[in-house]
Parts: C-alpha cells; sequence; structure tokens
C-alpha cells in the first residue's frame, strides 16, 4: 500500500497536443455534452409526464437514459476542462474516483439492456401475460438489480486496480483514468490483474451481449408465426434496442477483451462509448418511435402554453 503513494496525481495527453485542434474539439464536445444532458433528459421528463408511456417498456427508456446521463458526466465535464488547460493533471484519488464511477455506471448500463431485451422477449412472446409478469413491483427490482450489479462490477474492477504500486512514470496516454493506461503504469506484474479484468469486465460484457442475442433469436423464431403486420409492429419496438445494443457492446467488447495492450485507436473508441452512444440513443430512441415523438410534441405544447401565461 506505502508505494501506491509514491503517484499522488497523473497527467493526461489528452485527445492532441495541438492547441488549435484542442479549441476546436473544446467547442465540439461542449456542444455534444450538452445535447447529450439535454436529449436524455427530455426523455426522461416525457416518460415521466405522459400517461401515454406508462408501459415497463418507457420505464426501462428512461431508466437507461438517466444512466446515460450519469455515465457520460464521469469523463465528458473533465475532458472540456482539461482541452483549455495546460496541465490536464487527476489526483490519484479523483482518478480512483472517475475509474469507480464510470465503471458502476457502465455496467448498470449493462444489466439494463439485457433487462430491456428480456422485456421486449415476454412482450412480444407472452404478449396476454405481459403486464402480469412485469409489473411494477418486478420492474423496480430489475432495475434495481441493473444497479446492483453495476455496483458489484465496479467494486471489483477498483479493487484490483486500486492495490496496484504505482511509483513512476505519471502520464497517461488518454484524457481519463482507465484499467488499461493504469495497467501500462504499475510497477508491477499486471498478469494475473489483466485476467481477472478480463474475467469481470469483457466476460460480463460479451454474456450479457450473448443473453441478449439469443433472447432475440427466440423473438425472430416465435414471430415465423404472425402476421406480417404483427411482425413489422414487433420489429419496430426491438429495433431501436438492437441498434443501443450494438452501439454500446461493440467498443466495450474491443476494449475490454484484450487489456493486456492497448491500441492508438483505443482514445477514438473510448470518445465513442462515453461521449457519442450516450448522443444517440435519445435520437434512436425518439426517432423511430412513433409515441415517444407524440408524447415530447404533447409536452413542448404544454410548455408553450404555460409560458404564454
Amino acid at each position: 500500500m506505502a508505494s501506491i503513494h509514491n503517484v499522488t496525481e497523473f497527467i493526461f495527453l489528452g485527445l492532441s497536443p495541438s492547441q488549435e485542434v484542442q479549441k476546436l474539439c473544446f467547442v465540439l464536445f461542449m456542444l455534444l455534452y450538452t445535447a447529450v444532458v439535454l436529449g436524455n433528459f427530455l426523455i426522461v421528463l416525457t416518460v415521466m409526464t405522459s400517461r401515454s408511456l406508462g408501459s415497463p417498456m418507457y420505464f426501462f427508456l428512461s431508466c437507461l437514459s438517466l444512466v446515460e446521463i450519469c455515465y457520460s458526466s464521469t469523463t465528458a465535464p473533465k475532458l472540456i476542462s482539461d482541452l483549455l488547460a495546460e496541465r490536464k493533471a487527476i489526483s490519484l484519488w479523483g482518478c480512483m474516483t472517475q475509474l469507480f464511477f464510470m465503471h458502476f455506471f457502465g455496467g448498470a448500463e449493462i444489466f439494463l439492456l439485457t433487462v430491456m431485451a428480456y422485456d421486449r422477449y415476454v412482450a412480444i412472446c407472452r404478449p396476454l401475460n405481459y403486464m402480469t409478469i412485469m409489473n411494477q413491483q418486478v420492474c423496480a427490482i430489475l432495475v434495481g438489480i441493473a444497479w446492483v450489479g453495476g455496483f458489484v462490477h465496479s467494486f471489483a474492477q477498483i479493487l484490483l486496480i486500486f492495490h496496484l504500486p504505482f511509483c513512476g512514470p505519471n502520464v497517461i496516454d488518454h484524457y481519463f483514468c482507465d484499467l488499461l493506461p493504469l495497467l501500462k503504469l504499475a510497477c508491477s506484474d499486471t498478469f494475473l490483474i489483466s485476467l481477472l479484468i478480463v474475467a469481470n469486465g469483457g466476460t460480463l460484457s460479451v454474456i450479457s451481449f450473448v443473453i441478449i442475442v439469443a433472447s432475440y433469436v427466440v423473438i425472430l423464431l416465435h414471430l415465423r408465426t404472425r402476421s406480417s403486420e404483427g411482425r413489422s409492429k414487433a420489429f419496430s419496438t426491438c429495433g431501436s434496442h438492437i441498434t443501443v445494443v450494438t452501439l454500446f457492446f461493440g467498443p466495450c467488447i474491443f476494449i475490454y477483451l484484450r487489456p493486456s495492450t492497448t491500441l492508438s485507436v483505443d482514445k477514438m473508441v473510448a470518445v465513442f462509448y462515453t461521449v457519442i452512444t450516450p448522443l444517440l440513443n435519445p435520437v434512436i430512441y425518439s426517432l423511430r418511435n412513433a409515441q415517444v415523438k407524440k408524447a415530447m410534441k404533447k409536452l413542448w405544447i404544454r410548455t408553450m402554453k404555460l409560458d404564454e401565461k
């Protein structure tokens, strides 16, 4: 434990050494992060205030949007502020805190996306019992399991990395604290830790992804007996979720199934799953869902009427 405190802070190299590029990125990421927060908050507010969006699917969607805001907020604000700073530093404890909450919210999102796949399975394969099976208590328990699962996943990750000795150097070739860059800076053999990280992070992503894919295989087999209109309606409700799952799990599996090495593209991939994907989620769900668009329109009309008064 004593050797950990030889390094009291870490220095980020950031996205680019060019000042001009950093200023451009500051404007770009400020706009993107603002859109992430406002877009996902709009979905949460729309689901909470609309009676037509009272089904479990939209409850899970609002929970996902809340997680997206939290997840993006673990890295984006620090990235934005560092783009205007000459010295991009973070304390050891700040680094561990960022690492914990990033994997906490990321793990919660993985479990939540799996829960949403189960919800679609019940809705399509057992429609007559849907509201009985997915009642309010069950939905609350499933969301609670997602949060607890995210916490356990993150706690295990931080436990693995926290006891590593960091005695220098302290320069991280990234824009936030993550497992792979920190493993490179550790002053000890990290082979076993790397395997444990794969078992915890990478395997979790793969198993959850396989479960989600399996649920949709069952759904597709079940839809063979449906009419073309029924299949079209089912595909429209599942298409958004499949798109979001692909956008989120693809980069995560790419990053966390090879913890022993880092690649030059890792920072760009990280930008995608920490900023771009949380931004795309509300766009995907609102543009592909007529009920969400209708509810947003009603919310906008009510807001304008209140402003007029």
